[in-house]
């Protein structure tokens, strides 16, 4: 027991209960990254093309394209620049793998950029048939791990277009599959005022409520893609208005590069991810939902990896038209790599792709990030926790718990991409139990127990 007593004891009580009201809201409303695994990607196809089996058709393609022009490892990582010929090898076959398993972690049913404005019988068409290739996906299990459907915006011109597309499509599904798969999401573009995001859930609510679908069932993913998402006529970034509007129904934050730049009076020629305009609105995202558990996407990369010479029937290319094929789709390659490299480096561990010549692209430059500095980051954390809460110097690089955290992340995300196996991640010296907790702090407090 102290001799020393506080002065203030007898007047602090109407304090401390103030401020732990206080803390308990900031809490409430910064519960930290969520514990379920992120999507590397989200892959977006036009409504009228989708089909049960249009992700498993879209692997099979990306995997004839990679043979067709990156046949080995180290014709594969002298495209992308990957001088190791190490990591090269182990990058392309990791890859080769992923494209075989699990080509695509999740897809976007797109009925606004990638469908385009159509007559309404045709959308209505659409719906329906979307949501009934649904439920034979949900039946067969050819669906990929996440799934969802983008809507057009709900402003002036077509928030009745898109109301009408909504509800034929859940109540289609609903109907055939008697219930959503798994991990869907509802995406809703060009979002420009809180209202929006209102009108969103009290459809929701309405959706939920006629179809039989249990309260709180649906979610949503926000686009940014207009200057008004980012700095509202107030003066403020309503992004955090938005989250609260969505009543704990936001699951992520996508950026739209392109609507975004040309919103920003940018000329098609600049348009691109790497444009500072971009990195600060995805910034500007980043503050916005650090802590709230809402995800965040880079946009895509538009220019495809297409051959420029077709080869025509019954014929072959010439050796000359085939070097310009391959240089093609190598400069698109080398493009999207870097993008995504960019994406990485900025802790943007999600983008958008479009073709499936670009999934190859997507996990290699994102194996190769998580592979790249593997070991040296195994053994700082291994050192670290063996030494519980002591600061710890390894080299010339100073550890302390956020970077213990933030090792932490770097595996846990290596893992949920398919990058890197359980059994690899046993040089950190942590148990499956232990990297399941999420929690650099539940981890030493876990082991000082024991």
């Amino acid at each position: 027991m102290s001799e020393h007593t506080s002065t203030l004891r007898d007047d602090c009580g109407d304090i401390v209960t103030d401020l732990h009201r206080a803390n308990a809201d900031f809490a409430q409303r910064f519960p930290g990254d969520r514990p379920d695994r992120q999507p590397v990607h989200t892959v977006y196809g036009g409504a009228h093309l989708f089909k049960a089996g249009t992700t498993k058709k879209l692997g099979s393609i990306a995997l004839r394209h990679m043979d067709t022009y990156a046949p080995d490892a180290a014709t594969f990582a002298g495209a992308l620049g990957i001088t190791d010929a190490d990591l090269g090898a182990k990058v392309y076959d990791r890859v080769r793998a992923k494209l075989e398993s699990e080509a695509i972690e999740d897809f976007r049913i797109d009925f606004e950029d990638g469908f385009g404005n159509r007559p309404d019988a045709e959308e209505d068409t659409a719906a329906v048939t979307a949501a009934r290739e649904v439920a034979k996906g949900m039946k067969e299990g050819g669906l990929p791990p996440f799934l969802g459907i983008r809507i057009k915006p709900l402003n002036d011109e077509l928030e009745v277009r898109s109301i009408r597309t909504l509800d034929l499509f859940i109540t289609t599904l609903m109907a055939d599959a008697g219930g959503l798969p798994d991990n869907f999401v509802v995406t809703l573009p060009k979002v420009t005022i809180v209202e929006q995001v209102t009108a969103l859930v009290r459809l929701f609510e309405a959706l939920e409520k006629r179809t039989g679908l249990a309260a709180g069932a649906l979610h949503m993913e926000l686009m940014v893609e207009t200057t008004q998402s980012i700095m509202g006529s107030d003066g403020y970034c309503p992004l955090p208005d938005f989250h609260r509007a969505a009543q704990g129904r936001l699951s992520a934050a996508h950026f739209g590069t392109y609507d975004y730049t040309a919103s920003c009076n940018i000329t098609a020629a600049y348009q691109s991810i790497m444009h500072p305009a971009c990195d600060f609105a995805l910034h500007t995202m980043k503050n916005a939902f650090a802590g709230t558990g809402v995800w965040l996407s880079d946009g895509a990369t538009t220019t495809m990896p297409v051959p420029v010479h077709r080869v025509p029937k019954g014929e072959s290319l010439t050796a000359e038209q085939a070097a310009e094929n391959q240089q093609a789709v190598f400069a698109a390659w080398r493009l999207a790599y870097d993008n995504i490299r960019h994406a990485l480096e900025n802790g943007f561990y999600q983008g958008w792709d479009l073709n499936p010549g670009q999934l190859s692209v997507r996990y290699a430059a994102t194996f190769a990030f998580f592979l790249e500095h593997f070991d040296a980051a195994a053994h700082r954390l291994h050192n670290f926790v063996e030494k519980a809460a002591q600061a710890t110097l390894v080299g010339d690089t100073f550890d302390d718990a956020a970077t213990g955290q933030g090792l932490l992340n770097y595996f846990l995300r290596g893992l949920a991409s398919g990058c890197v196996s359980l059994d690899e991640l046993s040089l950190t010296g942590l148990t499956q139990a232990e990297l399941e907790t999420r929690s650099f702090v539940k981890i030493l407090a876990g082991r000082s127990e024991t």
